[in-house]
């Protein structure tokens, strides 16, 4: 991959002043003498500060152990030199090949002090697509804890406690990232079948943590903070640079992240203050909460519904709505989940929003639906390799005085309400939250027309319940839904198989010929009626059935294997609740082996009486005003 050309670059030097909403910056007056904020400190400079000042102060928990700062300080030290030493310099691309453990953030924080950028390969990808992004990102090396991971041949592999030679072991030390140096490439799905790589400047990842302080997000203290999402999921970028402030680092390995008890377990242990998460993984985690002290909530990746912005606001939750895209470093706007309803809330500093019509012209008017633009020093160099790409989405931005000034155009939809307040619409393409994961289905698209006996292939997305999203897919040809699906699940990443996929005789036509996705039909596992009534055995099997979009369910069938995950389990659960009245919790059908197991678990509760009453939370702290 050829690097991105410096005058393609976002400029860096600071905005004569931030737009909110849809004012354009030109209207702003701004003071001829008035000086240039200085830049934020760079995110290593602060981590060497952290060092010094708190050296035994604990840096990173994880399943396999803890490390102070001096330790992580020697750790990554060590692994950087060994970087160097196999030719890794600045400008370079590392692929980072490891699991949720201490040698995760270790990594990361190498290859920084290297000098290089650092592009997540997340081990539960399909070896496939691991091949791919490390093949088109042009890594310079891998670090993993495997010996032979899914790279192309002749990029060299280190362990995470690889070790220079003893001449090299401080050259690390030295380097000083320029803010346009690329901090880490990230690839999201591509509505072409191609993933694309966002590559991001370190100058833009220090003032996502400088806005996040000034917005009050982030506390002036020290914090001890989850570190939940994927490495491969822009949103563990917020996460894990708060170890750069001196806050602690609680890593969330896989199996306790899918587990609410355990989470919950883990939270209440490192008494964490501060929990990124999506309103779906909320909604999962909220019951093991009850009776708790709830830290600072963040949430992302996907909007908060109405009734747990409701929750969380009256029940004086600390809790932040973060909105932005992975081309603009994460988080561009946030509001505190208080007062009314849900909203996006005010840009970080130096972040200008517009909105707009499709003629470029601002929206003003309350109500009015316009698309949303961002601009300002967060921006992304745009997608690694992809000049056409990127000049299609960071466009040239009208309002900026500076010459060469660019803003992203984020495909989002809002309007002001009557008050002023900016809300999320939705769309104008087709590209798709589910749980937390930006999907385009065109890409999913392109994998199913490229199997076997696929003629034409088209996927949306079904909610066959509120709050239970899933992709659907449709095709014709003589392939079946299971050889197409055992397929998808060994080229694609789990967030992007469909639940179910339908064979039609021929995909429903717009009159300029196009697939007309509003017109397919509902998924074929999911098109029988639901039985009425029945013993509890045969009531547990029929809410399997609705959820699972499956025509039948057998005593010694698992959940998991059925399609089932996390969100669908909390589905079955809640339904339960309600059709039988009974004290039925998420650890009953995550702990049963099979549907008879779970079955049990479902008439014991039965047996022991009514529901109580859905248990409030507790707050941590005031919330934040």
């Amino acid at each position: 991959m050829t690097r991105t050309a410096v005058s393609d670059l976002i400029e860096i030097e600071e905005y004569p002043a931030m737009t909110t909403f849809a004012e354009p910056a030109a209207t702003v007056p701004v003071p001829a003498a008035a000086p240039a904020p200085a830049a934020p400190a760079d995110l290593l400079a602060r981590l060497r500060a952290a060092v010094a000042a708190h050296p035994a102060r604990t840096a990173v928990h994880a399943a396999d152990g803890s490390l102070d700062f001096a330790a992580l300080d020697r750790r990554t030290a060590a692994l950087a030199a060994a970087l160097r030493a196999r030719g890794v310099r600045r400008g370079d691309k590392v692929g980072v090949h490891l699991a949720r453990t201490l040698d995760l953030p270790v990594a990361l924080l190498a290859v920084w002090r290297a000098g290089a950028a650092y592009v997540p390969l997340d081990p539960a990808y399909p070896a496939e697509r691991i091949s791919f992004m490390a093949a088109d990102a042009g890594l310079a090396a891998v670090v993993s804890a495997e010996a032979a991971p899914p790279v192309p041949a002749g990029v060299p592999v280190l362990r995470p406690d690889a070790a220079a030679p003893a001449e090299d072991a401080d050259t690390a030390d030295t380097f000083v990232p320029d803010p346009l140096d690329s901090a880490y490439v990230i690839y999201t799905s591509g509505s072409t079948g191609r993933p694309k790589g966002v590559e991001v400047p370190h100058g833009a990842v220090a003032d996502l943590a400088a806005g996040l302080e000034q917005a009050g997000a982030y506390r002036a203290e020290p914090s001890v903070v989850a570190w939940n999402a994927s490495v491969s999921f822009d949103a563990s970028v917020q996460q894990w640079i708060r170890i750069c402030r001196g806050d602690t680092l609680v890593v969330v390995d896989d199996a306790r992240r899918a587990d609410p008890a355990r989470l919950a377990a883990l939270l209440a242990e490192h008494a964490v203050t501060d929990l990124d998460l999506t309103p779906s993984h909320w909604q999962l985690l909220r019951e093991q909460l009850t009776g708790a002290a709830v830290p600072r909530l963040f949430m992302g990746g996907e909007p908060v519904p109405e009734r747990t912005w409701r929750e969380l606001a009256d029940g004086g939750i600390d809790a932040f709505n973060l909105y932005g895209p992975t081309e603009c470093t994460v988080d561009a706007i946030t509001a505190p989940i208080t007062g009314p309803g849900p909203h996006l809330g005010e840009p970080l500093a130096g972040v200008r929003v517009h909105l707009l019509d499709e003629r470029l012209r601002p929206v003003t008017g309350a109500g009015e639906v316009g698309e949303l633009y961002l601009a300002g020093p967060g921006l992304a160099h745009g997608y690694a390799g992809q000049p056409g790409l990127t000049a299609g989405r960071f466009v040239a931005d009208p309002f900026a005085t500076a010459p060469g000034t660019r803003m992203y155009r984020t495909g989002d939809q809002a309007r002001r309400s009557a008050e002023g307040l900016l809300e999320y619409v939705g769309r104008v393409d087709r590209q798709v939250k589910l749980r937390g994961f930006r999907i385009e289905l065109g890409e999913v698209e392109h994998a199913l027309a490229a199997l076997g006996g696929v003629t034409a292939a088209a996927v949306t997305v079904h909610e066959p319940a509120p709050g239970d999203t899933r992709l659907a897919a449709y095709v014709t040809g003589t392939a079946t839904p299971a050889e197409l699906l055992a397929e998808l699940r060994r080229t694609l990443p789990a967030h992007l198989v469909p639940a179910g996929v339908t064979v039609l005789e021929a995909m429903p036509l717009t009159p300029n010929g196009k697939v007309d996705h509003r017109a397919l039909p509902v998924p074929a596992a999911e098109a029988a009626p639901e039985a009425v009534g029945g013993g509890v055995a045969e009531q547990v099997a029929e809410v399997w059935r609705t959820v699972l979009g499956v025509p039948e369910v057998l005593p010694a069938d698992d959940f998991l294997s059925l399609g089932g995950h996390s969100l669908a389990a909390l589905r079955v659960v809640h339904l339960l609740r309600r059709k039988l009245n009974v004290e039925l919790q998420l650890r009953h059908l995550l702990d049963a082996a099979d549907l008879a197991a779970f079955t049990e678990a479902v008439q014991r509760a039965a047996a022991a009486g009514p529901a109580a009453a859905r248990p409030a939370l507790t707050a941590r702290r005031p919330a934040v005003r």
